[in-house]
């Protein structure tokens, strides 16, 4: 069995996909819908990174 939960709920893996989006586009990556392995690891990772920042960000906002 997959570890990969967000398959069982459509809704959040959309709610992902939409996030990393939205990640990609403020550092200036193109991603399209589907396959991205033409990336470089650099621009994968700085979508990556750019996701974390914001669910750091938004976790030290909810503290607040």
């Amino acid at each position: 069995m997959s570890s990969n939960k967000t398959s069982l709920v459509p809704a959040a893996r959309e709610a992902l996909d939409k996030f990393k989006m939205e990640a990609a586009s403020e550092v200036g990556v193109n991603l399209k819908q589907g396959y991205n392995g033409d990336l470089t690891s650099k621009q994968a990772g700085s979508v990556g990174g750019q996701m974390v920042k914001k669910m750091i960000e938004s976790y030290e906002n909810s503290m607040k």
